[in-house]
């Protein structure tokens, strides 16, 4: 069987040296996870679930669907783990009386108590990226990223 190797339309010799751009930056991301994670781990709580926590602290009431448009997660995703924040007693996730199928969802005393204890662990790694990275360099990084989500 003989695989044609020859270049796509539109595709120049320039790309074909770098590894796949996608599968570079969800590693970089796990990666990344990992080591907010370690730092997190005081606090008993994961980054995905400190990030979810501050932006409902943020956005006191949005939905569940609004969440996740500003965390770029598909909403079933968001809900699973919604779920896991209320079992622990983080949040109330409150059914709208116009809507059922429409949740809202409200910061308990105690997850407000389990963000800020794990603020100062989360600065650290913050502290700790910068240290690796510099502080033009994340900047130079975050004006890259925006540009790939527009």
């Amino acid at each position: 069987m003989r695989v044609d190797t020859s270049k796509s339309e539109g595709q120049s010799n320039e790309t074909s040296h770098y590894p796949c751009l996608c599968a570079e930056i969800r590693k970089t991301g796990r990666i990344l996870t990992r080591k907010y994670d370690h730092y997190l781990k005081p606090s008993g709580i994961k980054t995905t679930q400190f990030s979810m926590l501050a932006n409902i602290a943020g956005n006191p009431g949005l939905t569940v669907s609004e969440l996740a448009k500003l965390l770029w997660l598909e909403q079933t995703t968001v809900s699973r783990n919604l779920q896991v924040l209320e079992k622990s007693g983080y949040i109330l996730l409150e059914a709208e009386a116009a809507d059922f199928r429409i949740k809202r969802i409200w910061m308990t005393d105690n997850g407000q108590s389990k963000v800020e204890e794990a603020r100062p662990f989360w600065e650290q790694a913050q502290w700790e990226m910068e240290r690796t990275w510099g502080r033009e360099g994340i900047g130079e990084l975050l004006e890259s990223l925006k540009r790939i989500a527009e």
